[in-house]
C-alpha cells in the first residue's frame, strides 16, 4: 500500500519528524499527515497535493533500510539544490512564528509587482522554502 494519493512523489530526509511536522503543519498550516504502511515499516509524513506528494522520511530510518546511502549524508548537506513553494494564507503570521522560532530567513516578507506577498525561508533541515500569499486582486483576478 502506498503512503499517499499522489501518482508521484518526491521523498526529502529529515533530523525529527516531529520537528518537521511542527514547521510543516503547525507553522504554514499545511495538510501534513502521518502515513501508518505496512507493520514495520518506517513512519513518515505525507503532504498529498494535486498529483504530487511530499515524503518526509528520517535520516535514521533511510540509513537503516539502505545502509550504502550513509556515507553521501555526511558528505552533502541537506537541502542543497532543493527549492519548495508553496502557496500559503496569513503569510505575516506565518512570518512571525518563523521568526519567534529562530528560523533562517533568506528574504524577508515583500510585495512583490507580480501581485503577491513572498518570503523565502529556510525549514529546520536547510530546505530552502518560498512562500506566497496572492494579495486580494489577484486572488479575484485568478477565481474569475
Amino acid at each position: 500500500m502506498k503512503a499517499h494519493q499522489a501518482p508521484h512523489s518526491i521523498q526529502l530526509t529529515v533530523s525529527q519528524l516531529v520537528i518537521t511536522e511542527a514547521f510543516y503543519a503547525g507553522i504554514l498550516d499545511l495538510p501534513v499527515r502521518r502515513s501508518f504502511t505496512a507493520k514495520g515499516a518506517p513512519d513518515h509524513l505525507v503532504i498529498d497535493m494535486d498529483g504530487m506528494a511530499i515524503v518526509f522520511v528520517e535520516e535514521a530510518d533511510v540509513i537503516k533500510a539502505h545502509p550504502l546511502l550513509e556515507p553521501r549524508f555526511s558528505m552533502f548537506p541537506r537541502g542543497i539544490g532543493v527549492t519548495l513553494h508553496f502557496e500559503v494564507t496569513e503569510i505575516e503570521d506565518i512570518r512571525d512564528a518563523i521568526l519567534e522560532e529562530g528560523l533562517e530567513v533568506l528574504y524577508p516578507l515583500d510585495i512583490k509587482p507580480y501581485g503577491v506577498k513572498e518570503m523565502w525561508c529556510f525549514d529546520p533541515d536547510g530546505y530552502l522554502i518560498v512562500l506566497d500569499e496572492l494579495l486580494p486582486l489577484q486572488k479575484k483576478t485568478m477565481s474569475s
